[in-house]
């Protein structure tokens, strides 16, 4: 199966932590977050891979090269212009069209959560796509579920209105599961971002699903999430592969 890990936000919310080098390669317990992303990928048989780079392009392609060492075959895809999360899987099509549905990850999310488990629920409700959700207030984004997981609504930063008129503890986890053709529903050729251009309508259409968080996800957006991260990493289960992981560590 195919994925792709979106690497090419600028991560100006970490300050000073992000200067010179791209949020994925922040390092957690000896290891970068992407050195995680990946491991968990190929232990659940995703085994090639989309990379978008922008900022500092050369740190990540240095620290993981083809991906051979981790059991994977990654692509690189330099972003001179940022394109947002949909845009970047168009720049990437090409690379992520196939007969199985392929994952879209974002680069700071650092999860363990059973991927294989989410390609199963995915194919069991013919989904068009299906969103990754853990439980949080005051989050970001607002999902709301109805019967048999369908997800009915998706608010993406809402304002405190818009807030107030839904009652879900849901929200989005920054993995999705796609089908081939969602590709298609990606407007022209200007940077598009995935909750706000593209999911509104296939939710409208009846496709989308939420698969509930069964791991752990933390997403690394702030020095202060980082260290969350860094405290629970050494007390977790992890997917680890024949081989060394980069970082130094079998």
């Amino acid at each position: 199966m195919k994925a792709m890990v979106l690497c090419a936000g600028m991560g100006t919310r970490l300050g000073d932590l992000t200067a010179a080098v791209p949020k994925p390669m922040l390092d957690v317990d000896g290891r970068p977050i992407l050195a995680y992303i990946l491991a968990n990928l190929a232990h659940h048989g995703f085994r090639e891979v989309v990379i978008n780079l922008h900022f500092q392009p050369r740190a990540i392609p240095d620290a993981f090269g083809d991906g051979s060492a981790l059991g994977l075959a990654i692509t690189y895809l330099h972003e001179p212009e940022l394109l947002g999360t949909a845009g970047g899987a168009r720049n990437a099509a090409p690379l992520l069209r196939g007969p199985d549905p392929f994952l879209v990850h974002y680069g700071d999310v650092l999860t363990n959560e059973d991927l294989g488990g989410m390609v199963a629920f995915h194919r069991e409700k013919s989904a068009t796509l299906t969103l990754l959700l853990h439980e949080r207030a005051r989050s970001n984004s607002i999902v709301r579920l109805g019967p048999g997981q369908r997800v009915e609504q998706l608010l993406e930063r809402p304002d405190e209105a818009a807030r107030a008129k839904v009652a879900s503890p849901w929200v989005n986890s920054g993995v999705y599961l796609m089908e081939a053709g969602v590709l298609d529903r990606i407007p022209g050729d200007a940077p598009a971002d995935f909750p706000r251009q593209v999911f509104p309508a296939l939710i409208a259409e009846g496709g989308v699903f939420g698969f509930p968080l069964q791991g752990y996800r933390c997403a690394i957006d702030s020095p202060e999430r980082l260290a969350q991260a860094r405290a629970a990493i050494p007390g977790l289960a992890w997917p680890r592969l024949a081989g060394a992981l980069p970082g130094g560590r079998p």
